[in-house]
């Protein structure tokens, strides 16, 4: 009985060590995915882009995945966004991934909101946007 206990906790472990593992290089992997030619696009503006509406426009369009709602999935998705002179979102990256689907609905809600432009002395510029979209069940 002890022997099935012992063995029990060792495959457990190793389970969580190696989800563990292929969660981190799916974090990495995506984050150093290339943007779309990244030097085009500044860390930083004088104004930098905000979505249309304000976050609450952009939190509105986020649809709660239901494998996260069933497992009761909380957390913040970090996501770095590039936006162009136009407002338009060129490409969203995920920096540091939450699962659960949660990913996905961040991306496809900065997807689906327009922003207004980054300006540098009154020119629109493109600007790479860092964001934290938050997952929280009510």
């Amino acid at each position: 009985m002890k022997n099935k206990f012992i063995y029990s906790i060792f495959f457990s472990a190793a389970a969580v060590i190696f989800a563990a593992q292929l969660s981190f290089a799916f974090i990495v992997n995506i984050a150093s995915a290339p943007g779309p030619d990244d030097a085009a696009y500044l860390p930083f503006a004088e104004v930098m882009p905000a979505p249309v509406g304000g976050l609450e426009a952009l939190y509105k369009k986020i649809k709660y995945p239901n494998i996260a709602k069933q497992s009761g999935l909380e957390g913040k998705v970090y996501v770095l966004i590039y936006v162009n002179e136009n407002g338009g979102v060129d490409d969203v990256k995920v920096v540091k991934s939450l699962g659960g689907g949660c990913d996905e609905a961040a991306i496809d809600a900065v997807k689906q909101t327009k922003f207004l432009p980054g300006k540098n002395k009154g020119a629109s510029v493109k600007v790479k946007l860092s964001l934290s979209v938050h997952f929280k069940l009510h």
